[in-house]
């Protein structure tokens, strides 16, 4: 990040000179005013794309990653340990495989160049491990809590959502922050499904940069440098949340 804010600030001259620099001779802001010019880069439709799918994704897998987690961590059926190795199992096979069979399944539904097409996709490339990691967290919250629970009246949804939920907060931002990384970064499957300019993502339209005559790095360099920011705040502002993960809480009386 620190090359990009440099050749970001420099002048184009500066930026293929020689002897390289890191501290560029000049300032300019020109590159991040170009990004944020619709004539010549229309970089906040692609970052409103990219936050939409990425943040209905999110939402999603931490909703779905709660109830296939609770099963997994609470309830008693048949093939449970099957299924539990199932989702590492998975993932021994690129996302690639998927092209087709999902390509043809959402075409044939009239999903396809939509932006829900790529977050059908990006929930089902996150949601295994998503599952994974919250039945792990819901197995450190003590018993005693849903049985305190069961004898307020609560439902089985009221338990996972009243009790598991709240003392599993740092776990389930850990979920949030991992499916919206994978969704915010993704190319393969906004490339596929994808094909109307205004409902391109941003990794995608950071491409078209490159394919222009006149590429200029400083202009490549702001967009990747703005483009980044999501991921490196997001995790800024909730790595002490991610940590603190002990389970609080009480058992009543």
């Amino acid at each position: 990040m620190i090359m990009m804010l440099s050749v970001s600030l420099k002048e184009t001259s500066e930026t293929i000179g020689y002897p390289p620099t890191i501290i560029p001779r000049s300032f300019t802001l020109k590159h991040f005013a170009d990004i944020f010019n619709e004539s010549i880069f229309p970089f906040m439709k692609y970052f409103k794309n990219s936050m939409y799918i990425a943040l209905i994704t999110s939402v999603l897998v931490v909703f779905l990653g709660i109830l296939g987690g609770y099963a997994l961590a609470r309830l008693r059926f048949k093939g449970k340990n099957v299924m539990t190795e199932m989702f590492f199992f998975v993932y021994m096979f690129s996302g690639i495989l998927l092209i087709v069979p999902l390509y043809k399944m959402l075409a044939s539904i009239g999903l396809r160049n939509t932006r829900e097409a790529v977050i059908i996709c990006m929930i089902i490339q996150t949601l295994p491990t998503a599952i994974y990691m919250t039945r792990s967290y819901f197995e450190t919250v003590p018993y005693e809590l849903e049985e305190a629970g069961r004898v307020d009246g609560l439902s089985r949804m009221g338990i996972i959502f009243r009790i598991m939920t709240p003392l599993s907060i740092p776990g389930l931002i850990s979920v949030f922050v991992y499916a919206f990384m994978i969704a915010w970064n993704d190319v393969l499957f906004a490339s596929i499904f994808l094909d109307s300019p205004d409902k391109l993502t941003i990794t995608i339209g950071l491409n078209s940069l490159f394919n222009t005559p006149d590429y200029i790095w400083g202009r490549m360099m702001a967009a990747s440098l703005v483009t980044s920011l999501p991921i490196v705040i997001m995790y800024a502002f909730s790595q002490n949340l991610i940590k603190s993960g002990a389970t609080e809480g009480g058992v009543k009386g």
